[in-house]
């Protein structure tokens, strides 16, 4: 599937040292409606890089270890008619490989069943034109991105649909995820609860 576990950043920033993620990770989660399997993904493996250090041993894998996913991130204003492209990257920038990060994962004997979803983290290219969250597409609020209505953002607004969609296609074939969409709606006026 595809997931966004959306970010707070802004809450993200005074939080993350010393807690880490905590509050701006607990609010939303959108999941593309397509389950695809593992062995859908064989016919595209890809090369992973050369990763330095060498890993620890649970952790070295075959150099095929990575798919050919190619990822489209969509944003639509509320305004807009139309969603517009705001970047193009592909899973083949990952540099822990899904099997990897299973293992890691489970190393220290945390269970996982069928069914359990385990994200990847943000996929980022090397190019502007691949990055892979909001924060780095305007370079965390300082180079606004322009929109096909006349607006410009340099963070998401209410209202916002932000769309992900993936695809593997190659002469061996053509897997389609779906898409993965999520609206950014008004946050709950705290103070229409009264005084606690």
């Amino acid at each position: 599937v595809l997931m966004n576990d959306w970010s707070a950043r802004d809450i993200q920033t005074w939080e993350y040292v010393p807690l880490g993620p905590f509050n701006d990770k607990n609010f939303a989660t959108s999941i593309s409606p397509w389950i695809v399997t593992m062995e859908a993904l064989e016919p595209f493996r890809s090369e992973m890089p050369k990763q330095v250090p060498t890993p620890l041993p649970y952790l070295q894998n075959s150099k095929d270890s990575l798919y050919d996913i190619h990822l489209e991130i969509f944003l639509q204003s509320s305004k807009m008619k139309t969603p517009q492209l705001v970047s193009r990257v592909n899973s083949n920038n990952l540099y822990w490989s899904f099997q990897q990060q299973l293992a890691h994962h489970t190393i220290t004997g945390c269970p996982m069943r069928p069914g359990d979803l385990c994200g990847s983290g943000t996929i980022s290219g090397t190019t502007p034109d691949s990055r892979g969250s909001f924060l780095e597409i305007t370079w965390r609020g300082t180079t606004p991105l322009k929109l096909s209505d006349g607006t410009e953002r340099k963070f998401l607004a209410d209202g916002d649909k932000v769309i992900l969609a993936g695809v593997c296609k190659s002469d061996k074939g053509h897997v389609g995820f779906g898409s993965c969409e999520g609206v950014i709606i008004p946050a709950i006026d705290v103070n229409s609860f009264g005084k606690l």
